[in-house]
This record gives C-alpha cells, structure tokens and sequence, in this order.
C-alpha cells in the first residue's frame, strides 16, 4: 500500500506561488458565489459547496500562513510597525 510523503522540499518562491494560486481561487470562488447569490433559492446546495471550498481554501492559507517563522530580534525588545 502507498504512503503519503511527509516531507516536502519547498522553496519560498514555491510557498508564494502556492500562497498566490489559493488567493486566485478564492477572488473565483467568491464571484461565483455571488453570481448564485443573483439567482433562485434553488441554487442554494450550489451556494453550499461553494461556501465549503472556501472555508476549506481560507483554512489552508491560514495553516500555511501559520507555518511561517516571523522575524523577531533576539536581543532587542520588539516594537511592531
């Protein structure tokens, strides 16, 4: 039986396209959810799966985004902005 590769090597050019590619998607999805919006309450189970692939492509941007190591210095309190 196939396993899955649990290891992966990415470059951060790779994760941007990956990150852009989701972000594409998601303006798509979003248009075509509102193209729905437009019609018949009969598109509703269509508006469904719509929304529940952008939950799903929001979580993974958000998984992605949370894999990510931030810089902070070490020695230096840390001011933002």
């Amino acid at each position: 039986m196939p396993r899955y590769n649990r290891t992966f090597d990415l470059s951060i050019r790779d994760v941007d396209l990956i990150e852009e590619a989701l972000r594409a998607r998601g303006r798509e999805l979003c248009k075509m959810r509102r193209a729905l919006s437009d019609d018949t309450p009969a598109d509703l189970p269509s508006i469904a799966v719509i929304e529940a692939d952008q939950r799903e492509n929001a979580e993974l941007l958000g998984r992605l985004h949370n894999q990510k190591v931030f810089y902070r210095p070490e020695k230096a309190a840390y001011v933002s902005g």
